[in-house]
């Protein structure tokens, strides 16, 4: 692929990930005006809007930890963007961006919504009840890691049916 092709598509994860920061910083300015009074939104069968906070990882694990969580997604993060030329193929870039977003946003949360650095509580409110309360974030971080497994499970399949249609001639001795 041309260079011209691949900051094309480096520009399209850059993209999608500031929109999934948007789209998540949003709905958590939302979710703390429309439901830091303590009331709970039902929205469907389970389905409710539910405020709460979140200083530890997912599931609730890691408590108190968010510093530490909140640099390693950095890493991960400066990571992924030093990653994107060496990408190639559509669904690459659509994960990597989902994860790139989710995680900053994220880690806004860490920087903005505490006292000290990091040391801020990640906004959730998406709540099933019967599974963690999550937010926008999450599910980007989620959605962009099952595309790129899905993504690497696929390429990996076309390599390995491109090698097995070229045939070996027997060996004679």
């Amino acid at each position: 692929m041309s260079r011209a092709g691949r900051l094309s598509l480096a520009r399209l994860s850059i993209v999608v990930a500031a929109i999934a920061v948007v789209v998540d910083q949003v709905t958590k300015a939302w979710a703390v005006d429309h439901l830091g009074d303590g009331h709970v939104d039902h929205v469907i069968w389970t389905l409710q809007f539910n405020l709460a906070y979140n200083n530890g990882m997912a599931f609730g694990r890691g408590q108190g930890w968010g510093p530490v969580i909140g640099i390693l997604a950095t890493v991960i993060v400066v990571v992924l963007l030093l990653s994107l030329g060496r990408q190639s193929g559509r669904v690459a870039r659509w994960s990597t961006g989902l994860i790139i977003g989710g995680a900053v946003g994220n880690i806004i949360d860490r920087v903005f919504r505490g006292d000290g650095f990091m040391h801020g509580s990640v906004v959730d409110f998406i709540d099933f009840q019967w599974f963690p309360i999550f937010n926008v974030a999450d599910i980007c971080v989620n959605v962009g890691g099952a595309l790129m497994v899905i993504g690497f499970l696929l390429t990996d399949r076309v390599v390995a049916t491109d090698d097995s249609s070229v045939e070996e001639s027997p060996d004679v001795n």
